[in-house]
């Protein structure tokens, strides 16, 4: 494939990603199409082309976008896990098959980084949501009117710590730490139903009542291909943090997005947290 590499194709899936996305390429006077997989509601839709996608069909999503013009793709949003209709299958899923079923059992990394190749091998560049807008990424340090104490940073180094080891299993991104005691792990239901659970169970568990709040930290698996998958926050994980009790967010600077930041941190201040970002060593050192 040797279309227009500036000409992007918005994989899009649930969430407010994909708007931005399509909304700074309209600011940018960028080319771009949106892929809208079989399913998938997308009420923000303007002008642009539309292509209609399957997981079964990836051989008619390739020659969609060689039609297009598109040389380039950026992955956005939430997608579930697809359920391949066998029965549905073109020629060119069918000869990936062998490779896409026994992924789609493992980890969203397995399956991400498998889709990567996929796209790359027809000859299309994968762009990261942070290339098109880096605005989004989380910065390093204290962003709002809070700050984390002593007590919250010794927390945010133990659920860093944690959230290492659930991504050395290709399981979540985040976890709940308070008082030094893990509160919530993500997993495949990801942050928002976490936090609405530690929200229903943890009332009780903080060893010191008057102790530490406790905080959700966030951030990629290791070796988590960033362009396909990056962890993000948006002010609803703001107010449920909020409503589970927490004393702020903690998140990797630079490998986080935040989903208008601006937003966030004005939430953030109203409602008494902290929003903190994370550096290399950082955690560690405030064990």
């Amino acid at each position: 494939m040797s279309n227009n590499p500036d000409k992007l194709a918005i994989i899009a899936g649930a969430g407010q990603l994909p708007q931005l996305l399509a909304d700074a390429c309209r600011a940018q006077g960028r080319a771009f199409s949106v892929v809208k997989m079989r399913g998938q509601s997308l009420d923000w839709l303007g002008a642009e082309t539309v292509i209609e996608a399957e997981i079964e069909r990836f051989g008619a999503l390739f020659e969609a976008l060689r039609t297009d013009n598109c040389g380039s793709v950026v992955f956005a949003g939430r997608i579930d896990r697809p359920n391949l209709q066998l029965e549905r299958l073109d020629d060119v899923t069918r000869t990936l098959a062998p490779r896409l079923i026994p992924a789609i059992g493992r980890g969203d990394g397995t399956i991400l980084r498998l889709i990567a190749s996929i796209f790359e091998d027809q000859g299309l560049v994968i762009k990261a949501a942070h290339e098109i807008l880096p605005e989004l990424l989380a910065l390093s340090g204290v962003m709002g009117q809070h700050a984390p104490s002593a007590l919250d940073l010794a927390d945010i180094a133990r659920a860093e710590v944690l959230t290492g080891g659930l991504g050395q299993l290709d399981l979540g991104q985040a976890a709940v730490v308070a008082q030094g005691q893990c509160l919530g792990l993500e997993t495949l239901q990801g942050t928002d139903i976490m936090l609405g659970f530690v929200a229903k169970t943890a009332q009780n568990l903080r060893p010191n009542p008057d102790g530490a709040k406790g905080v959700l930290f966030k951030g990629p698996k290791p070796s988590q291909d960033l362009r396909m998958d990056m962890p993000a926050i948006g002010v609803t994980s703001v107010e449920l943090a909020a409503k589970a009790g927490l004393a702020g967010i903690a998140i990797k600077s630079g490998a986080v997005l935040m989903l208008d930041r601006a937003e966030i941190i004005a939430r953030a201040d109203q409602l008494g947290l902290f929003i903190y970002g994370t550096s290399d060593g950082l955690g560690a050192d405030a064990q």
